[in-house]
């Protein structure tokens, strides 16, 4: 893919870009088979390579420049915006949106947020597509004070964007480096975002997390239905279930599946998802996947895992470990090095297959499911 931002070194944010997508896909499998090969029986299935342009569904642009001239992309190293409306890894129809978007930051009269003097009201615009093709945007904004101005250019922008189908703002008032706040202020009529996947339809609420590549999201949870349906459990835990990916791809009709997720408004979009499938024999629930799998009275024949980058840390993974009802673990990780760490602490079980998708191109980040088995005890 050729980027006139990266050349010019006005964005490196895809490090990777200068080798040959081929190359990429090819280390970034040295690398994670490197970090694994105190398992060497493990059996390796080919990557799932990506799209090299055009396969992200989400966009976080920092907006910068003025009301009249706002700026949306990042900020540089000299603290002034760079746009990249244009940026390839997004599709056509994303890229199309952003104009229609800073018109209306222009219409609304919105300030941007000046990270050096500290002052200005609009801090991001996080965008996400479905692959239906419609939006969800959310305005991260340090008050409340211009929110009669959005409400009033509202309609307008739904009329340039009838794909529109979730608006909201959300409050961030700290000058801090984090993305988001709290609270969330709903401006449509509906609050979630219907995101096909294989035969399933995710919802996604505003702050509820989905995967940036629809694609490979695709493939992660078609890999993991596999494994469940060659090893046939009668009861799974998807742990970290988020809005319920894992869990509604692999639930079945004799089959009882509960969901573990911190996030509420995660668990509220896999709830409705599960109602609309019929699926009565499924569970969500809000809580902390640790204090969960430590307080129940029973374990089930599967676990699922998908943590965020630091892993699903030692206490959980030893509470897996001390569980003999659990006979096997799909593991998937976006971070190979805590995997490891993971594993490690987890001597009964047996990694036995692995596969690398490539969620992130031209980066070296990268998603690896890995299946494993609990060792057989010896009788002597």
């Amino acid at each position: 893919m050729h980027c006139s931002h990266f050349t010019a070194r006005r964005c490196l944010s895809c490090t990777e870009l200068a080798t040959a997508y081929p190359d990429q896909l090819s280390a970034k499998q040295r690398h994670c088979a490197g970090l694994l090969s105190a398992w060497p029986r493990i059996d390796w299935l080919p990557p799932v390579a990506s799209a090299e342009s055009g396969f992200r569904n989400k966009a976080k642009m920092v907006v910068s420049g003025s009301a009249r001239r706002p700026v949306l992309g990042i900020l540089g190293a000299d603290g002034k915006g760079v746009d990249l409306r244009d940026c390839g890894l997004y599709s056509a129809s994303l890229q199309a949106s952003f104009e229609a978007m800073a018109d209306f930051i222009r219409d609304a009269g919105l300030t941007p947020y000046d990270v050096a003097q500290r002052r200005g009201e609009l801090k991001f615009l996080l965008v996400t597509e479905s692959p239906d093709g419609e939006l969800m945007l959310r305005l991260v904004m340090r008050s409340e004070a211009q929110l009669p101005a959005l409400r009033a250019g509202l309609p307008a922008l739904l009329q340039r964007l009838p794909k529109l189908a979730v608006v909201s703002v959300n409050l961030q008032p700290e000058h801090k480096a984090v993305l988001e706040g709290e609270r969330e202020i709903l401006l449509s009529e509906h609050g979630d975002l219907r995101m096909p996947v294989n035969d399933r339809v995710l919802h996604l609420r505003p702050q509820s997390f989905f995967q940036t590549h629809t694609d490979i999201a695709a493939a992660l949870y078609r890999q993991a239905r596999d494994w469940v349906e060659e090893i046939r459990p009668t009861s799974i835990w998807d742990l970290y279930c988020g809005v319920g990916g894992f869990a509604l791809h692999c639930a079945g009709p004799w089959r009882k599946v509960t969901g573990i997720e911190l996030s509420a408004e995660a668990i509220a979009s896999a709830i409705r998802s599960r109602d609309e499938l019929g699926l009565a024999r499924m569970e969500f629930i809000v809580g902390d996947a640790t204090d969960y799998v430590r307080q129940a009275s029973e374990r089930p024949d599967l676990v699922i895992v998908n943590p965020p980058r630091r892993g699903i840390g030692e206490p959980l993974a030893r509470l897996l470990d001390e569980s003999p009802a659990v006979e096997s673990v799909i593991y998937s990780s976006c971070n190979a090095e805590s995997l490891a760490r993971d594993l490690r602490s987890m001597p009964a079980f047996e990694p036995v297959r692995a596969r690398l998708l490539d969620m992130f191109p031209h980066t070296g980040h990268y998603e690896v499911i890995v299946l494993l088995r609990r060792r057989e005890v010896s009788s002597t």
